[in-house]
């Protein structure tokens, strides 16, 4: 018997506790709602042709705001110095947080995605470069985090129902 089976009676089959599978379904929800405004973000650097000049515009907007936090500004200096590279790199990431967090590729990948999806946009953050959908990002992937069976429901779960046949 799994951690997801429970026993309902004598002689009957194991079957899934009520709050596991809501866990699971309510995780993938907000794994999937988090990876397609991620995938959104990335393709939409993409077409828009995201590339060195907006690279530096944020590091040079945030050289000078006041806002930005002190330990922002050796990042914000690599940037300068590498905007080919982050004009590349950043839609890149973008798009391939989204796709982890779409597909479900197990708890530790899963898991690995929403911290990464977290640090991504308190980085965006702190760089003063907030939209109104990074705060909902945020939740929604502290909510992948907080319900540690929310990569559970996703590719991994379908290869491994597949492999069992």
């Amino acid at each position: 018997m799994t951690a997801t089976a429970v026993r309902v009676g004598r002689g009957e089959p194991a079957r899934t506790a009520p709050w596991l599978l809501a866990s699971a379904l309510l995780g993938a929800a907000a794994r999937i709602a988090a990876g397609a405004l991620w995938l959104n973000e990335g393709i939409l650097k993409y077409r828009a042709g995201f590339g060195s000049a907006d690279i530096l515009l944020v590091a040079q907007g945030a050289a000078g705001n006041s806002r930005v936090p002190f330990f922002f500004r050796p990042l914000g200096a690599l940037m300068q110095a590498a905007p080919d590279l982050f004009g590349i790199a950043i839609p890149a990431l973008e798009a391939g947080l989204g796709l982890l967090l779409v597909l479900g590729l197990g708890r530790v990948l899963t898991a690995i995605a929403a911290l990464g999806s977290i640090a991504t946009l308190m980085l965006y953050w702190s760089s003063d470069q907030l939209i109104a959908q990074y705060p909902a990002m945020v939740l929604l992937s502290a909510v992948v985090l907080a319900l540690p069976r929310a990569g559970r429901v996703g590719v991994a779960w379908w290869w491994e129902r597949r492999r069992g046949r």
